[in-house]
């Protein structure tokens, strides 16, 4: 497979037009890291945008940070970091849960669009990205958005490629906005709850006026010796709902106290602090329950999005009938689900019981052979399909970029 390097944006510009002359569709990437999501795609030359790494302009004053598409996620987390900031939408980093070395880029993390536990108050990736410049299947360079926050008239293209996995134009420059890291963080811990209990207990924090910024709740499971990834703070395999709140110390502290008055009905909740909290809040952004390297590391692993209120019913179901595990985050309106191997990945069961409920599910992580026999991503009612199809198709109507990653049978 030919590889090529690029060095900027017009080196872009001439692969992709090369590509389209020849008929030679491409697969983008950074560092790869995710490449194993999606179907195999029908490609034989990769565009490596891995050498477009530089942080063109930082304002820390301004919230506003300016990033080359193969930027390092850990390297600008670590700038960022410097001056006590953060992305709000709290980036997952899928590297523990597909065995992959840690070297996410900025420009994956934007194409994939998987939000952390965070995204129940500040919003996907998407609600952060305020501009990009990159390059249409047309093989011709195009900027959307800006570098400030303001309300948009007209199409707020940039919306559009956070999360279509690279299948609409190639990113080489991103703008984003970063927010401050709150001074405290407080999790509550409430242990043993059932899933239904425990989805009441998060809808009733969330409900409050206490703003929580993350509610999961982890079930007691006979698959997992221990939660990894939390050290002792789950107990004795106890089953574990956790609550977080976040910002000034005094505030944070209060605003727990009367989160656990509130909570008093489902038991007595425990705290912990800022370190221990931020660890246990990466374990869950980061599915470390469901690592590559831990005891259900061989499992095929399902995202499903649907209705909190719905969560807890079609979880405790989906583990019954699959015999898998499963871990909730947002309230219950995110489920990760690892179900034993199996040709299909219990695709059959886990669509039908989301699709009842108006949820979606994706494949994250599976074996080659049967994400070749399953579809990977939501399956789109017609007409939605036929609408997705023409915005592909206004932005590459060669299928050169990414071809065959998001549908089985596409264009080859």
């Amino acid at each position: 497979m030919d590889t090529l390097k690029v060095r900027d944006a017009k080196d872009v510009e001439q692969v992709v037009r090369a590509a389209i002359a020849n008929e030679q569709p491409l697969e983008i990437i950074g560092h790869g890291s995710k490449r194993s999501i999606g179907h195999a795609m029908a490609t034989n030359a990769v565009l490596d945008l891995s050498a477009l790494n530089a942080a063109t302009s930082y304002e820390p004053n301004e919230l506003i940070i300016t990033l080359q598409a193969g930027a390092p996620v850990g390297d600008v987390l670590s700038l960022i970091d410097a001056k006590n900031q953060q992305f709000a939408f709290e980036p997952m980093d899928t590297a523990p849960l597909l065995g992959t070395p840690p070297r996410g880029t900025i420009g994956g993390m934007i194409a994939a669009g998987l939000a952390g536990p965070r995204r129940i108050r500040a919003g996907g990736a998407r609600d952060h990205l305020l501009g990009a410049h990159a390059v249409s299947g047309f093989g011709d360079s195009f900027k959307t958005g800006g570098r400030v926050v303001k309300n948009v008239t007209g199409y707020d293209l940039c919306k559009l490629l956070a999360g279509s996995w690279g299948t609409l134009s190639v990113m080489t420059e991103v703008t984003l906005k970063v927010m401050p890291k709150p001074e405290a963080e407080r999790t509550l811990l409430l242990l043993g709850l059932d899933d239904a209990a425990a989805n009441k207990a998060m809808t009733a924090a969330l409900g409050s006026p206490f703003d929580v910024s993350g509610a999961a709740h982890l079930p007691k499971s006979e698959l997992r010796a221990k939660v990894e990834g939390l050290g002792d703070i789950a107990g004795q395999g106890q089953a574990l709902t956790v609550l977080r709140l976040e910002g000034i110390t005094a505030s944070a502290a209060h605003r727990a106290n009367s989160l656990c008055e509130l909570l008093a009905p489902f038991g007595a909740a425990t705290l912990v602090e800022d370190a221990a909290s931020a660890a246990l809040w990466a374990a869950i952004r980061d599915v470390l329950p469901f690592a590559a390297s831990g005891a259900l590391g061989a499992w095929p692993v399902w995202r499903i999005v649907c209705p909190p209120a719905s969560g807890a019913a079609l979880g405790t179901q989906l583990a019954r009938e699959t015999g898998g595990d499963v871990i909730y985050d947002w309230g219950g309106g995110l489920i990760w689900a690892a179900v034993p191997p199996k040709p299909d990945a219990h695709a059959p069961a886990v669509r039908e019981r989301t699709n009842a409920v108006g949820g979606h599910a994706t494949l994250i992580r599976a074996a080659e052979d049967v994400r070749r026999t399953i579809d990977v991503f939501q399956p789109q009612a017609p007409g939605i399909a036929a609408l997705s199809e023409r915005v592909r198709a206004s932005f590459d109507p060669k299928a050169i970029l990414n071809r065959g990653r998001l549908s089985r049978g596409a264009a080859s």
